[in-house]
């Protein structure tokens, strides 16, 4: 027999129930809504004048008006940080991995020679603590504020159940600006060419899964160990943010004939470089010619790894690789120099068909 629609709501039953909420299932609207306001006041520190709306509304605006461009090329990047949140977690120490978070887009977006527009990020977690989730977008907006961006959006998500007491994800999402005609895209580049390599800060956001299974499972230290020839801790180390190189490569593109840009993320030199050479190019880089941060001699010693595997994991103290004419790569090398930034000529492009040799 069906019961009349009433009977569902005026059972015995449900009369001795409290009624139950959606805080009550593990979703506290009120507390992400206290979070957005505080996303408004980090937003601010990245305005641009060309946002027209942005965080609080469906969607953001943001107008091209007034961009001196013949053939704008609109260029989009997303990436998330991996695993270095399981750092960030056992340290307790959220302030940083927003700063990887907008770097390891803004810095796929420069490749191409694009200019960083806006950003918008998804933080996903079981339960939403303010404190954690605005120490992470604080640091997004620092990101933001570096690669010259606007913060403009994001999605917060608080899903009761999906994610283990403490942990949460992040992902990212960027769009920018080029010119047609200074697209970066590496068809220039040919054998003769020279190398330059931009230093990294470190593990930047990859290797991280390798990284943790040597220091921490295999070696058993903590993120509170001190290691010889590190000077901070093994936890402030890793969590380290990835160098953001919008404002250092683009002022290159401007004084010098870039022809190509590889972001040296997972699969280190040896898997990025291949990405922008075109056919019938390979390149030679030399080993020794850069400094290698004692973190990575530390993971390959505590870990047994052999050097083959260390370069296809690691950026190894590359976190760009640039080709320019031999003419051209000292006077670039030097103008990075003379901004604060370290770089060296570490190879050449030689004849190949996209494969990266090291010379010991």
């Amino acid at each position: 027999m069906t019961l009349p629609c009433s009977s569902i709501y005026t059972s015995a039953a449900m009369e001795d129930k409290k009624p139950l909420t959606y805080k009550d299932a593990g979703v506290d609207i009120e507390a992400g809504e206290r979070l957005v306001n505080s996303i408004k006041r980090h937003a601010t520190l990245t305005a641009r004048p060309e946002v027209l709306a942005g965080i609080g509304g469906f969607a953001a605006l943001f107008s091209l008006a007034g961009k001196e461009y013949c053939h704008p090329v609109l260029v989009s990047a997303t990436d998330g940080v991996g695993t270095k949140l399981k750092i960030a977690q056992m340290m307790g120490k959220h302030d940083t991995v927003g700063i990887d978070l907008v770097a390891m887009s803004a810095n796929d977006l420069v490749c191409l020679g694009a200019e960083p527009l806006f950003f918008l990020d998804y933080f996903a977690t079981g339960h939403l603590d303010l404190t954690v989730a605005e120490e992470v977008i604080k640091g997004v907006a620092e990101g933001c504020r570096r690669a010259g961006c606007a913060l403009v959006g994001g999605e917060t998500a608080e899903m009761p159940d999906f994610y283990p007491p403490g942990e949460y994800d992040l992902a990212g999402f960027m769009v920018g600006l080029v010119e047609k005609e200074k697209i970066i895209d590496g068809s220039r580049i040919a054998p003769g060419d020279s190398i330059v390599g931009l230093a990294s800060s470190g593990l930047h956001s990859n290797g991280y899964s390798l990284a943790r299974q040597i220091l921490f499972h295999h070696r058993g230290y903590s993120p509170q160990s001190y290691l010889p020839g590190l000077g901070i801790s093994l936890g402030e180390e890793l969590l380290r943010p990835t160098k953001i190189y919008v404002r250092t490569i683009l002022e290159l593109r401007e004084r010098f004939v870039v022809k190509g840009v590889a972001h040296i993320t997972g699969g280190g030199l040896s898997g990025n470089l291949p990405r922008i050479l075109p056919s019938g190019c390979g390149a030679l880089l030399r080993w020794g010619s850069w400094v290698v941060p004692p973190i990575f001699l530390l993971l390959q010693q505590e870990g047994n790894v052999s050097s083959g595997e260390m370069r296809r994991v690691f950026n190894l103290g590359i976190g760009m690789a640039l080709v320019l004419s031999p003419a051209e790569a000292q006077q670039a090398v030097e103008a990075v120099r003379s901004g604060g930034d370290e770089a060296w000529i570490i190879g050449e492009v030689v004849a190949g068909d996209k494969v990266v040799h090291f010379t010991e």
